[in-house]
C-alpha cells in the first residue's frame, strides 16, 4: 500500500481549517459543541490548522475510537493517525490482551518516545487511565530493510525476548520461524506476515506472504517489528519476582516463571504485583500536545463503569485469599491510575470538550476529572473542578 497517497478528502478538511470551531480550540476554548457527523473533519481541520503535535482525542469507547480513525484516513495520511487501543481483558483476568493491540500500543508509544509524532492519536478513555508495563517505552523495534546485512540467530533471539514465538511454521501474529536462508516473521502490527530471504548475511528479498499457501506476494523495501508483549522479563522484573517469593507466597509458582524469564499466557495481568509505578500514556506526551475530550459526560460513565467493575472482581479475589479484603486489592493492585493525578499532578488537563448539544447544557466551563476517594466502599467519585489549561 503506498502511504505517500493524498487521502480523497484531503483538500476538503483543509478548506476549513478557518472555520470558527477550529479557532476556538486553537484559542484554548473550554467548549467547543460539534455535531457527531462533524467531529471526524473538524478533528482533521484542526490537525492541518495547529502544528502542535500530537493531536489526542480521548473518546468513550474502543469502537468510537476505531472509526474516528478510520474515517481520518479520507482526510489524513495513514501515518498521521494512530490509535492507542485499550486492553479487551478484564482487570485481574489471566489472560493477555490480543497481540495487535499490544503491538499497536507499543507502535504509539516508540513514536511519541522517539519524536515521530502522528499529527492525531484516538484513545478510549479506559486506555488513557490504563496503567502501563514498568519497562514499556524502553524497547527499540527491530527494522529490518532490503539490501542491509543481519545476523540472522541474533535477530531471531532477539524476537524470541520480544516475546514473539519460535514455530515450524508461520501461521498467526507474534510467531517466528526459520527455514534455512528464509526468516518468516508476523509483526504484531502489520495485516500480513513478512518473508525475509537472505544471501549470506545480506537480505536480499523481503515481501509479504500469504499464510493459507506460504507463497509470497507483495514486496516491500522495510518491516519495523514491535514487541509482542507489553510485560517482558528485563532484569529488573525478574529481581521483583525473586522479591515477591518472600512478600507474596501464595503466588510462588508464578513468581518462579517471572524469575526464570518465562513468557507465558496471561502475564499481563500480574502487572499490578510487578511495578510501584503508574506509568500512563500521559507521560509520553510532548510539551506541545494538545488533548480533546469527546463526549465527557460519557466518558466519565464509562470510565466509572470499568473501575466498578474492577472492584467487583478484587471483592471476588480478596474472597478467596486469606487475610485480603477488597480494599486492599484495590488500594495496592489498581490496573488503572488516579485520574485526578493524571489531569492535574501531571498538568494535563484538557484543554477542550467536543461536546454534543447535551453535554452544553451543564457545566459549560468545567472539565470532568475523576478523584480518588479513599473510602473504598465508594471508591470512585465524580466532581467537576475548574478548567486548567494546558501548558506550552
Amino acid at each position: 500500500m503506498n502511504t505517500a497517497t493524498t487521502p480523497a478528502l484531503a483538500s476538503l478538511s483543509e478548506m476549513l481549517a478557518d472555520s470558527p470551531a477550529v479557532k476556538a480550540v486553537i484559542s484554548r476554548a473550554p467548549i467547543v459543541a460539534v455535531a457527531e457527523s462533524a467531529r471526524t473533519i473538524f478533528v482533521a481541520a484542526l490537525a492541518n490548522r495547529t502544528i502542535r503535535r500530537p493531536i489526542v482525542v480521548a473518546v468513550p469507547t474502543g469502537a468510537d475510537a476505531d472509526r474516528l480513525a478510520q474515517d481520518l484516513l479520507a482526510f489524513l495520511p495513514a501515518s498521521a493517525v494512530e490509535v492507542f487501543p485499550a486492553w479487551e481483558t478484564l482487570p485481574f483476568e489471566r489472560v493477555s490482551p490480543a497481540l495487535e493491540t499490544m503491538g499497536r500500543r507499543q507502535r504509539v508509544l516508540w513514536r511519541l518516545r522517539t519524536g515521530d509524532f502522528p499529527a492525531v492519536v484516538v484513545a478510549p478513555i479506559r486506555a488513557l487511565i490504563q496503567r502501563l508495563g514498568p519497562s514499556v517505552g524502553e524497547f527499540t523495534p527491530v527494522v529490518l530493510r532490503r539490501g542491509t546485512s543481519i545476523d540472522r540467530d541474533e535477530i531471531l533471539n532477539q524476537l524470541v525476548t520480544m516475546g514473539y514465538r519460535r514455530e515450524y511454521q508461520v501461521e498467526g501474529r507474534g510467531e517466528v520461524a526459520i527455514r534455512g536462508s528464509i526468516l518468516d516473521i508476523y509483526p504484531t502490527t502489520a495485516d500480513h506476515p513478512v518473508r525475509v530471504d537472505l544471501w549470506g548475511d545480506e537480505i536480499d528479498h523481503l515481501s509479504e506472504f500469504s499464510i493459507a499457501d506460504q507463497r509470497s506476494t507483495v514486496k516491500i523495501e522495510e518491516v519495523s517489528v514491535f514487541p509482542a508483549r507489553e510485560v517482558l522479563p528485563t532484569p529488573e522484573l525478574m529481581k521483583r519476582a525473586e522479591q515477591l517469593r518472600t512478600k507474596e507466597p501464595w503466588g510462588a509458582q508464578t513468581w518462579d516463571r517471572f524469575s526464570r524469564g518465562e513468557i507465558f499466557d496471561g502475564m499481563e495481568s500480574w502487572l499490578p504485583w510487578l511495578t510501584d509505578s503508574e506509568t500512563l500514556l500521559t507521560d509520553f506526551l510532548s510539551p506541545d500536545a494538545l488533548v480533546l475530550v469527546c463526549e465527557p459526560r460519557r466518558a466519565r460513565d464509562r470510565a466509572k463503569d470499568f473501575l466498578t467493575e474492577e472492584f467487583a472482581l478484587a471483592e471476588t479475589l480478596a474472597s478467596t485469599s486469606e487475610g485480603t479484603t477488597a480494599d486492599e486489592f484495590v488500594e495496592s493492585l489498581r490496573c488503572v491510575s488516579d485520574v485526578e493525578i493524571l489531569l492535574i499532578e501531571r498538568d494535563i488537563s484538557s484543554q477542550s470538550r467536543v461536546c454534543s448539544s447535551a453535554d452544553t447544557k451543564a457545566d459549560a466551563s468545567s472539565v470532568f476529572l475523576f478523584h480518588f476517594n479513599q473510602n473504598i466502599a465508594n471508591i470512585w467519585s465524580l466532581r467537576v473542578c475548574s478548567l486548567r489549561r494546558y501548558s506550552g
